[in-house]
């Protein structure tokens, strides 16, 4: 059939489905949608249609008007942003981000759509991502807590500690009953090694909940980074009391009492931390480090085997098992062990120390010379580095 006939064709159908429609007491605007897709494509791209759905709750179908918006406007920046809310309220956090981002695009001052997308990337777990958008929320609203804080937060979940402390900080402030924003705010300061804003965090928790493991441990690791190493001990006993199978709680004491050499007290909280979980490398290795320093070399080596076969890169465990090594005369095997020793540590005098003896043992002068060397040279660097702190002078980088 031709072009014509094919026209004719429809036209008296349509006319046929006129009549029943108009039996029926349908509307001509049906019909006109049925035979005129263009008249249907201005319905689905109409905003105010949108606006209502999402009004009546029918997120998904005022997503699907938005997207024919978008698609039939694609310069219309309020547009895209009403898009991205509407899949935000989807939970669709990556479309939702994609959407403002095009909106930011076309219309970079377009209000609260950066705050949006900060708030999406959140959601979506991409933090990197969140923290430019929002602190360009903060930027142009200092005030707003709701993005300061959501930018602390995410500065903290990537390890930006010292940014995650300025703006945890104000916004605990503004929210002084929030425990959750004062552990993270703590947290961040003791990752930032502020101590005593880790320590002033810790205490206001504590004092609402005296018997919290968790913030008896992290006091006494800031009470422990400001050397003040038996207050930190206190604090540990505390945390063994409140809850002794809590994870690393009695390997934190342990290592404690190791830094100020109270071994035998520091073998049974290592021995109580093993207990709990058999296979921490580290309780394994530092109560190797202690057996070794009680001169139980076989235990200590057995510990030692077992802490590397689980961990590699436990500095303590490498080193130990070097001295053992050279003591029975197994050069080889302690040279491995110090070489990945001085991988994980190159900066310890002690790794360089072993290494100019065990040079010294197989003949090689000239490396046990240039081994010593580096000790002079790390030793003066720490003395340096004292004298500078006690004066008040900053050392320069190296």
């Amino acid at each position: 059939m031709c072009g014509l006939g094919n026209w004719v064709a429809q036209y008296f159908m349509g006319s046929f489905v006129l009549k029943n429609l108009l039996r029926s007491g349908k509307s001509l605007i049906l019909f006109g949608a049925l035979f005129f897709p263009q008249i249907q494509s201005l319905a689905q791209s109409n905003p105010a249609a949108a606006q209502k759905l999402e009004k009546e709750g029918k997120l998904s179908e005022a997503a699907s008007v938005w997207h024919k918006v978008v698609e039939d406007n694609p310069r219309d920046s309020a547009a895209w942003a009403s898009l991205g809310l509407v899949l935000a309220r989807l939970q669709k956090y990556e479309e939702a981000a994609t959407a403002y981002r095009k909106a930011l695009a076309l219309n970079p001052e377009l209000p609260g759509v950066r705050l949006n997308l900060g708030l999406a990337e959140f959601k979506s777990n991409n933090l990197q991502a969140a923290v430019a958008p929002l602190r360009a929320a903060v930027i142009a609203n200092p005030n707003n807590m709701q993005a300061r804080t959501l930018l602390g937060l995410s500065y903290y979940g990537t390890g930006q500690f010292v940014n995650a402390v300025k703006h945890l900080s104000l916004a605990s402030k503004a929210d002084p009953a929030n425990a959750e924003l004062h552990n993270v705010l703590a947290q961040s300061c003791l990752s930032a090694k502020n101590y005593d804003c880790a320590l002033a965090e810790f205490s206001w928790i504590l004092k609402r909940d005296p018997d919290s493991a968790s913030a008896h441990m992290l006091t006494g690791e800031a009470l422990d980074g400001l050397g003040r190493t038996p207050e930190a001990i206190a604090e540990f006993e505390l945390a063994v009391k409140a809850a002794p199978t809590a994870p690393s709680v009695n390997f934190g004491l342990g290592y404690l009492y190791w830094k100020l050499r109270r071994y035998d007290e520091a073998a049974r909280a290592f021995e109580n931390e093993l207990s709990v979980d058999p296979k921490n490398a580290q309780a394994l290795a530092y109560l190797g480090d202690v057996e070794l320093k009680r001169e139980k070399s076989e235990r200590a080596q057995r510990l030692l085997e077992q802490a590397v076969g689980l961990r590699s890169d436990i500095f303590i465990a490498q080193l130990d098992l070097a001295v053992i090594l050279m003591q029975q005369k197994k050069y080889p095997e302690a040279l491995e062990a110090l070489q990945r020793a001085a991988k994980l540590d190159s900066e310890q005098p002690e790794v360089h120390y072993r290494l100019g003896r065990l040079y010294q043992a197989t003949g090689q002068a000239d490396a046990a010379q240039r081994e010593f060397a580096k000790v002079q040279q790390l030793h003066k660097r720490e003395e340096d580095r004292v004298a500078d702190k006690m004066s008040g002078v900053a050392t320069p980088p190296k």
